[in-house]
């Protein structure tokens, strides 16, 4: 439920929201969502992590920071020497070494993965040794050291061995189109919502990408498909994405320049460019080199996170086009369903509903889904129109059956009258039916049964009505009488001894029912039946 919201109602309620205790939730939350995706992928292992005594302890040894710029380096393996292997027991001593199934961290002179930061995240892939590897399933960076944390697969690994870096480049590049499309979303938004708006945070992974930016309110549809087609043009122009680095004042020069609220940037900085004047940014990921590689772009989910912030969620490559062929496929079940007569389909709102379900619960373009929810709802409005037209004409034609039937009763003398009726489940059209019946007979008890679809096996209506001198001669009442034949049916009802009502939500067999209405009614006042 978004924050925003629930802030807003608890200051109605005159309440607040402990934010820092959401957010520490929110942190844990993500916590188990990692792990739980690793763990789904065969990468699951005991989580490592840095504190200051572990930083210390490394600088304290001499032990220099990790090189990392070969984490910019694509396709290559890198040579590499471990430096210092850190356990949940602590760092491994001289002569010391891990075996296989050991979670370990491993701390290394220099490395092509990329640890995760700026929203990016981590490289997986593996390290190997002579004799074995480590299976690296996190890469985190601690005051410039980098933790690769993993599990041996095989063989023994101590503290100044000779390992070779490669990282899951495959994985990489579904990782760095979305992280080049938040930058080119980054422009798209500021073109569409005006330059008020502004990147607060964003998370790029190999299946999706999220951006988190400072708007008061929901964007509407026209302006998602005009962010998300801004977005699709810039892939189908094929602009080149090149890095710089250079000083932080220099970078903070470039015109246009983009820089993260609150974000501290080094110096000297790294800059990101898109095209030649589609977006300039300060970033330390890896990105694709033109923006044709990503391929394609749906953006799937527009939502509020904390008050005046929103969050985009959307996909690139074989994601976005399997989004954008679901897309398709719903666009034209809603074309199909356009296309059906009304007056000719009785259930043509529960389609109509059972489309709407299918339409909120895939994963295609937000534009899209928001045009097909009103179209659908069109479609629903119709069917339901048409199913009150067709009811209308049925109730006028049961109620001359209704009449006959009645004066067939009191011609032969009876008290009561059982009815197989069509008239839906409408409880309106019931009360037609009573006043028809008190009308020519009001001196008979009656029970009308109707399904609200003729041989669904859905729900049925029931309700009865008793005379006074009925239940005087007889001792018959309609709540019992009601209450008899919808327990039997597995529906409630309720009322008093004169008019009752009730419903079944299933019935596959009426006759059944019908039958027991008639039995209780032999059964309480025998001959007057």
């Amino acid at each position: 439920f978004p924050i925003d919201l629930t802030e807003l109602m608890a200051e109605e309620a005159g309440m607040s929201v402990d934010m820092k205790g959401f957010e520490g939730e929110m942190e844990g939350q993500k916590k188990r969502s990692r792990d739980a995706r690793l763990a789904s992928k065969g990468l699951a292992g005991e989580r490592l992590e840095f504190i200051a005594e572990q930083t210390a302890w490394l600088a304290d040894e001499g032990i220099a920071v990790t090189d990392d710029s070969a984490k910019y380096l694509w396709d290559e393996g890198l040579e590499s020497s471990v430096r210092a292997i850190f356990t949940a027991d602590g760092f491994l001593k001289e002569g010391d070494a891990a075996e296989a199934g050991n979670t370990v961290g491993l701390v290394l002179d220099k490395s092509s993965f990329y640890a995760e930061a700026g929203g990016q995240d981590a490289d997986i892939g593996t390290i190997s040794f002579d004799g074995g590897e480590v299976v690296v399933n996190d890469v985190q960076v601690y005051g410039g050291y980098i933790l690769h944390s993993g599990v041996i697969s095989e063989g023994t690994l101590s503290v100044g061995d000779s390992v070779t870096c490669q990282v899951e480049y495959d994985r990489r590049r579904d990782i760095a189109p979305n992280h080049s499309m938040t930058h080119v979303l980054n422009a798209a938004l500021r073109e569409v919502l005006g330059d008020g708006c502004d990147q607060r945070g964003s998370q790029c992974n190999d299946e999706k990408l999220r951006f988190d930016f400072s708007h008061k309110k929901a964007m509407t549809p026209v302006q998602l498909r005009d962010t998300e087609t801004y977005v699709k043009e810039i892939i189908g122009r094929s602009l080149p994405v090149s890095a710089e680095v250079m000083s932080l004042d220099d970078a903070k020069a470039i015109p246009g320049v983009r820089a993260m609220f609150g974000e501290v940037y080094p110096d000297p900085v790294r800059v990101v460019k898109v095209g030649d004047d589609c977006s300039v940014e300060f970033c330390g990921g890896t990105h694709i080199s033109n923006t044709a590689e990503a391929e394609a772009f749906v953006l799937t989910e527009e939502t509020a996170v904390a008050k005046g912030i929103r969050r985009i969620t959307a996909l690139t490559r074989e994601a976005a086009v399997r989004a954008i062929e679901e897309g398709s496929k719903l666009t034209d079940r809603t074309a199909a369903l356009e296309a059906i007569r009304a007056d000719d389909t009785p259930d043509l709102d529960k389609q109509a509903g059972a489309l709407r379900k299918d339409v909120d619960s895939a994963e295609f373009s937000a534009a899209l889904k928001a045009e097909l929810r009103a179209r659908i709802e069109q479609v629903q409005k119709k069917g339901i129109e048409a199913k009150k037209r067709l009811l209308a004409g049925r109730v006028d034609k049961c109620l001359n059956t209704v009449k006959a039937d009645v004066e067939t009763a009191l011609a032969e003398g009876k008290r009561t009258l059982v009815l197989n009726l069509d008239i839906g489940a409408d409880s309106k059209a019931s009360q037609k039916v009573i006043k028809a019946v008190q009308k020519i007979a009001p001196d008979l008890a009656f029970m009308g049964i109707s399904e609200e679809e003729a041989g669904s096996g859905g729900k049925i209506l029931c309700f009865a009505i008793v005379p006074e001198g009925v239940t005087d001669d007889s001792g018959l009442k309609a709540n019992e009488w009601l209450k008899d034949v919808l327990d039997f049916a597995g529906g409630r009802g309720g009322g008093k001894p004169g008019s009752a009502q009730g419903q079944a939500p299933e019935c596959d067999d009426v006759e059944a029912v019908m039958e027991k209405a008639q039995s209780y009614v032999k059964d309480s006042i025998g001959a007057l039946a």
